[in-house]
Order: structure tokens, then sequence, then C-alpha cells
């Protein structure tokens, strides 16, 4: 499998910086509760200091999302709801293990973190601009059709993954139970995401090891070296 950002979203956005794992061996039998309270009072001391809306990973997603046609106050980047709930609700809901890691780590660094079932994509995995026949299957098992020209999670399969870029993750391809084999993708837009995208990966495979015993496969891609294959 093939794991890349298409030429046009890069010529668009060419402050991106991607950040992607690979982990096998999975399993919901473990407890993240540590590193859960870690992330999450880090998070709570940067939102004691200002609010996510000042945050400049958070302002540079939005700037990305009003380039793209979007309200940033209605479509939300993932990592900017996800800090919205927490500053609200002081935690976040407990999914499963890995997912509540992911979400930890994304609200301490203000960045969006997607995690993919391995086993449900098919084929590659492209980061681009919809054509609007690409099939997305809701968490409720409802079909959508992405708009034309929104920035989706494309599968070979024609399947979207993920809607308006990271801000509607599909049901298809959710970490569930029986889940093994994941492909986590981290997306950031600032000036220092080149420096906080990478200690970002590296402290996520850091916990991968020690929660699950497994070692990630990781890089951050860039416009000269695109791809990631698996």
């Amino acid at each position: 499998m093939r794991f890349q950002h298409s030429p046009a979203l890069w010529r668009d956005f060419p402050a991106l910086v991607p950040g992607v794992l690979l982990a096998h061996g999975l399993t919901p039998a473990v407890s993240v509760d540590a590193p859960v309270a870690r992330y999450g009072a880090a998070a709570a001391e940067r939102l004691a200091a200002a609010p996510e809306s000042q945050f400049p990973e958070v302002q540079a997603w939005r700037r990305a999302f009003a380039t793209l046609g979007l309200k940033p106050t209605q479509y939300r980047c993932a990592s900017e709801s996800l800090l919205r709930r927490f500053r609200k609700e002081g935690s976040l809901p407990r999914i499963h293990p890995l997912i509540d890691l992911c979400n930890a780590v994304s609200v301490a660094y203000g960045i969006p973190v997607g995690v993919f079932d391995l086993s449900r994509i098919g084929g590659d995995l492209e980061v681009r601009y919809a054509d609007g026949d690409e099939a997305y299957e809701t968490f409720s098992g409802g079909l959508e059709r992405p708009d034309a020209g929104e920035v989706v999670f494309a599968d070979t399969e024609r399947r979207a993954h993920a809607r308006r870029w990271t801000n509607r993750q599909s049901g298809h391809s959710a970490v569930r139970d029986t889940t093994t084999d994941v492909l986590i993708i981290t997306e950031a837009l600032h000036d220092t995401a080149p420096q906080d995208v990478r200690k970002l990966v590296s402290s996520l495979a850091d916990e991968l090891r020690t929660v699950w015993s497994v070692e990630p496969t990781t890089a951050v891609l860039t416009q000269e070296a695109p791809a990631f294959t698996c």
C-alpha cells in the first residue's frame, strides 16, 4: 500500500508537513491511562494560557479551511474540535486505547491525528481533491458523496476514508476491537510544523513501543519525498 498527498494539494499548500506511522499487532487489551493523563495535563497547561483558537497550529488550519471555502467555525479541524471539547469538559470520551492515546497526543500538540484500520483500506490511499463520486460511509452506516473539490482521503476503490481534510473520518476504516494493523496520519501547516510533527511522530512511536511492545515504521513526508509505502 502507498500513502501520499496529491501534487495539486502540495501545490496549493506547500507548507504542509505530514507524519505517518504504521503499526502491526495491536490489541485493545492494554491500559493507556498514564500517557493519556500526561498528554492531557500538557494540553490543559496550554489552554490555561490561551484558548485553542489562538494556537498557531489551529490558526493555520483555519486559514487552510477558509482557502477551501469552508467556514472555519463551522468545519473545525480534528485537533481544534478535540481541544474545544477538552477545554469545556476537562476530559475526552474513552473509545479504544489507541484512539484515546492518539486523541490525547493530538490535544497536547494541537495537531490532528487520524487513525485508520489498514485492513479496511482498498489499495493505495491518497489525500486529494474529490471528484464527487467517491463513497463515504458515516459512523451510523449511511452513505454520502463528498462534494467535488473537497479534500478527502480516498483509496484505490474510490472509497473516502475522511471528508473535509481532517474534519470527518469514515466509519468504514475506524479502529475497532478487532483492529490489529493501523496507519496513523498527522498533518500540520503552521510555521514550526517540521519540528513539531517530527516530535509528535517520535513521541507517539515511543508510546506504541511502551504500551503495545510493537515497533512502528515512521516517516515525515515532504513535497520532494511525498510517498509512504507499506
